[in-house]
């Protein structure tokens, strides 16, 4: 198998992946700080807004790398295995992203409080 052969399916296994995350999160069998973890996990992968461009070199893709792996393994171990499992069957199944315009809004509402933030927090430092 080639690398880019290996690359692409541990591509599509991070995607099924999250796809899971989205799905257990939505299970009332999993403990609320699971949930968060998850949320946040899938709310960063899925996030059109990205906080580190990919166009710029190496840094562009190592949010990508680096930190979305790390937040799934995390949940992936907060997640009980029971939930996870059937999560996982039913991402392999349908193999597609949510669609959810709520989850959108929550997500760009986030980004544009941090946004808000920064503003607020720039300009108090320098005043």
């Amino acid at each position: 198998m080639s690398v880019k052969e290996r690359w692409k399916r541990r591509a599509t296994l991070l995607k099924t992946e999250t796809y899971a995350m989205y799905l257990a999160c939505k299970d009332p069998r999993a403990p609320w700080y699971a949930r968060l973890v998850a949320l946040f996990v899938v709310g960063y992968a899925f996030s059109p807004i990205d906080p580190i461009p990919d166009f710029i070199p190496f840094l562009g893709f190592l949010d990508e790398l680096v930190v979305l792996p790390l937040g799934i393994a995390l949940a992936l171990r907060l997640m009980p295995p029971s939930v996870l499992a059937e999560a996982r069957e039913r991402a392999r199944a349908d193999d597609g992203r949510p669609v959810s315009r709520v989850a959108a809004l929550v997500v760009i509402a986030a980004w544009l409080l941090l946004a808000a933030l920064s503003v607020v927090l720039g300009v108090w430092l320098m005043g």
